[in-house]
C-alpha cells in the first residue's frame, strides 16, 4: 500500500491507496474518505461569524483516526479559514458573548480541557487543568463564567490503576458528573480553579444558563447509564449561592432545559408517562414565576430536539424529521408549529441557534451534493453557505436517488429511497442491495451518498447495484403510530414493509430478482439475521452488530430496559414471545451464505450476539464468516476498521450476488 495526502478546504487528510494507483474515476471507499463532515455551526451572537467543525480522517502506518478542528468564517462565507490547528482535534465551538473569542474542547494534554482562541487567531489559552472527564461546558450570558459538566478522577483511582486493583462492582460507585464553574478572567497567579456549583446523587447531562447569569438549569438522571434516562428530572442551582431547586420531577423523563430571552419561561422535552423508548414526547412549558407547567402543541412526529428560544421569546425553536427530511420549526406558546427552514430537497444535520436568538447555524446535505456549513436567520428564509469543506472533491458519478413508496401486505403505505445504478438505462435489471436502518426508530434521510461510513453506497451504485434503503414501520419521520407499530413485532410487520419494497423495485423492472443482497447494521442487523431465516430469496447477506437472541441481550446490553419496553415485560415473563422473535430460534432455516462484523467494545449489542449467530450458522452447515474488530464500540470509528467495513461489504456481495 501507498499513502497519499489530500487537501479538500483546509483540513489535510491522509489516506491510503494502492501502489501505483491513480486517482479514482469512480466511487470506491478509499475514495469516501476523502469527503469531510461538518458539524456544531456556531454564528455570533451579532450572526457577522460562524464557528464550525470540520472532521477529516488520518489514515497512516500507525495512525487510524478522525481528526475535527474549527474553522471560522464571515456571515458570507468569505474570510474562510481555519482557527484551530494540530495533530490533536478541537471541538464543541461556542463565542463569548462579545463575540471577540471562540471557546473549544480539545485533548491537547491528554485530558479533554477547556480553552480560547480570538477570532482574529493567534495561541489558544487554556482555561482548565482538568484531570477527569468533562461533559459538555456553556458560557455564561454576561461573560463572565464558564460552566461545564464533569467528574475529578481521585488520587485513588489513579493509585488503583497503577497498582492493578482497578476492579470494580456492577452499579455501584456511579461515575456521575457535578457541575462545575470557573471564571473567565483570570485569576491571580494565573489560574482559574474549579469550582463545584451542584453534585448530588445524579449524573448532570444538558444544562443552560439563564438570562441574567444568576442560575443554570439542568437535567439529571441517577448514572451516566444509557438505561437511565427514562429517569431524567430538571432542577436549578442559584451561582450564588448553590442552592439547588427540584423544577421538573415527574415519573416522565424531562430533558433539555432552556430558558427564554425574557428570563420568564424554561422550556424542555417532556416524555410520555411512562418514558418509551420509541420516544413520544412533547416541548413543555415552565413559567418560572409560579412553577406551573403545561406542555406544547403535538409535532408531527411526537420527537422534537430542542435547538433553543427565538429572540424575542415568542417560540421554541426544534429539530425533527418528516419523512426523508431533517427539518426546523418553530412552536409558538400556543397554537401548532411553524416551519422555519424545510428543505425543498437534502435534509439538515446539526442545528444550533446563537447566544442571542437571532441566527441559526445548520449543516445540510442530500444525496447527491456532501455536507457543508449554512447560516441563516432564526425568522426563516434562505441560507447562505459558509464552509467550503467539500466544494473541491472530485465530481465523481453517482446514480440518481429517488423517493419510492409501496404499499405493504396489510396495505399500509411504506416509504424508501430508492439509488440506481450508475448510467442506469431503463429497462435493465439491476442486482438489488436490501440495507435496512438501525433503531429500530431509526431513519433513512437524503444524506450523501460518498459520506464514509459503514456502507459504501455510491460504490455500490458506481459497481452497477441498485440500493433500496426502506423506511418500515416502527422508523422515525411518520408520526408516531408509525414509530410504535413494530411494538412486540419485530420481524412480523415490518418484515413485510421490507419484502413487499424489494418486490416493489422488481415489479418496476429495476431489481433483478435473482441476484440480491441484505444487509443491516444493529436492528438492521437484527432484520438481516431474521430475514435469512424467512427466506432465500437473498444470494448474500452481510449483518453488522446484530440482536440475535431478545434473552441474552437483555441480560447483556448496557440498556436492559430496551426490549422489555418493546415485548411489554421481562424475557422471564414472556419467554415465548422473545423466542418467536430472536433469530436465532429459527436459525436451522438459514441457507444464505452470511459475513457477520462486530467490534469488540460493543456494549450496546455485545459481541456475544455475533459470535451466538455465528455458532449456530455453521453448527446448521451454512456458509459463515465473522470479523472482530477491536476497540470498536457499537459504531466503528476507525477509518481503517470503517474501509475494511466497506470494502468486505462490497466483496462479500460480489462473491455470491455477481
Amino acid at each position: 500500500m501507498a499513502m497519499r495526502t489530500i487537501s479538500y478546504g483546509l483540513l489535510i487528510v491522509v489516506a491510503i491507496a494502492a501502489a501505483g494507483a491513480e486517482i479514482p474515476t469512480s466511487w470506491t471507499p478509499e475514495a469516501t474518505l476523502q469527503v469531510q463532515g461538518v458539524g456544531s455551526v456556531i454564528p455570533s451572537p451579532d450572526g457577522s461569524l460562524v464557528a464550525y467543525t470540520q472532521t477529516g480522517v488520518v489514515v497512516e502506518d500507525e495512525k487510524s483516526e478522525q481528526l475535527t478542528h474549527v474553522f471560522l468564517a464571515r456571515a458570507d462565507g468569505s474570510r474562510r479559514y481555519q482557527l484551530t490547528q494540530g495533530e490533536k482535534g478541537a471541538s464543541s465551538p461556542a463565542f463569548s458573548p462579545d463575540g471577540q473569542f471562540v471557546y473549544f474542547k480539545s485533548d491537547r494534554t491528554g485530558k479533554s480541557n477547556l480553552y480560547r482562541i480570538p477570532v482574529d487567531g493567534g495561541e489558544a489559552e487554556r482555561l482548565t487543568d482538568w484531570k477527569g472527564a468533562m461533559g459538555g461546558y456553556a458560557v455564561s450570558q454576561d461573560g463572565k463564567w464558564i460552566a461545564f459538566a464533569g467528574r475529578k478522577e481521585s488520587e485513588d483511582e489513579e493509585k488503583a490503576k497503577k497498582q492493578k486493583r482497578d476492579f470494580r462492582v456492577v452499579d455501584e460507585d456511579a461515575k456521575n458528573h457535578a457541575l462545575w464553574l470557573i471564571p473567565s478572567a483570570t485569576a491571580a497567579g494565573g489560574k482559574r480553579e474549579p469550582k463545584q456549583l451542584a453534585a448530588g446523587p445524579y449524573h448532570i447531562g444538558d444544562f443552560d444558563w439563564s438570562p441574567d447569569s444568576r442560575a443554570i438549569a439542568f437535567s439529571h438522571q441517577p448514572t451516566p447509564l444509557a438505561d437511565d434516562w427514562t429517569k431524567s428530572d430538571i432542577s436549578e442551582v442559584q451561582v450564588e449561592s448553590g442552592a439547588v431547586t427540584a423544577l421538573a420531577a415527574t415519573p416522565a423523563a424531562e430533558l433539555t432545559p432552556r430558558y427564554s430571552p425574557n428570563g420568564v419561561w424554561l422550556a424542555f422535552k417532556l416524555s410520555s408517562d411512562p418514558p418509551r423508548w420509541a420516544d413520544d414526547s412533547r416541548i413543555a412549558l415552565l413559567r418560572r414565576e409560579s412553577r406551573a407547567v403545561r406542555p406544547l402543541a403535538v409535532t408531527y412526529d411526537e420527537r422534537p430536539t430542542l435547538v433553543g428560544w427565538s429572540k424575542d421569546s415568542a417560540s421554541i425553536l426544534f429539530t425533527e424529521t418528516q419523512r426523508t427530511r431533517g427539518s426546523v420549526y418553530a412552536m409558538p406558546l400556543d397554537g401548532p408549529a411553524k416551519p422555519v427552514y424545510e428543505p425543498d430537497r437534502g435534509t439538515t444535520g446539526s442545528v444550533d441557534l446563537n447566544m442571542t436568538g437571532s441566527h441559526l447555524g445548520v449543516s445540510w446535505e442530500s444525496s447527491d451534493e456532501p455536507v457543508e456549513a449554512y447560516l441563516m436567520s432564526s425568522a426563516g428564509g434562505k441560507p447562505v453557505r459558509v464552509s467550503q469543506a467539500n466544494t473541491d472533491l472530485p465530481k465523481l458519478p453517482l446514480g440518481r436517488t429517488e423517493t419510492v413508496r409501496w404499499k405493504s401486505k396489510d396495505g399500509s403505505e411504506i416509504e424508501g429511497l430508492l439509488t440506481y445504478p450508475v448510467s442506469y438505462k431503463a429497462g435493465e435489471k439491476a442486482p438489488l442491495i436490501l440495507n435496512i436502518h438501525g433503531g429500530p426508530a431509526g431513519v433513512f434521510t437524503e444524506m450523501f451518498l460518498g459520506r464514509h461510513g459503514l456502507y459504501p453506497l455510491a460504490a455500490f451504485s458506481a459497481g452497477g447495484y441498485a440500493v433500496l434503503r426502506p423506511n418500515p414501520r416502527g422508523s422515525s419521520g411518520y408520526g408516531k403510530k408509525f414509530r410504535f407499530a413494530n411494538y412486540a413485532d419485530w420481524g412480523g410487520m415490518d418484515y413485510q414493509d421490507l419484502m413487499t419494497g424489494v418486490d416493489h423495485v422488481i415489479g418496476i423492472g429495476v431489481a433483478d430478482p435473482n441476484r440480491m443482497a441484505v444487509m443491516g447494521w444493529s436492528y438492521g442487523g437484527f432484520m438481516t439475521s431474521w430475514i435469512i431465516t424467512q427466506t432465500d430469496r437473498f444470494k448474500a447477506a452481510v449483518i453488522g452488530a446484530p440482536v440475535t437472541n431478545l434473552w441474552s441481550f437483555t441480560g447483556t446490553a448496557d440498556i436492559p430496559g430496551f426490549l422489555p419496553d418493546y415485548f411489554s415485560g421481562e424475557p422471564s415473563k414472556s419467554f415465548d414471545l422473545y423466542r418467536k422473535h430472536s433469530p436465532l430460534a429459527h436459525v436451522a432455516n438459514a441457507k444464505t451464505p452470511a459475513l457477520i462484523l462486530h467490534g469488540e467494545a460493543d456494549i450496546r449489542v455485545p459481541i456475544s450476539q455475533g459470535y451466538e449467530y455465528y455458532q449456530a450458522l455453521k453448527r446448521h452447515g451454512v456458509t459463515a464468516k465473522m470479523v472482530v474488530y477491536p476497540r470498536e464500540p457499537h459504531g466503528p470509528i476507525e477509518p481503517k476498521f470503517r474501509l475494511d467495513i466497506m470494502q468486505r461489504h462490497i466483496d462479500w456481495v460480489e462473491k455470491y450476488v455477481r
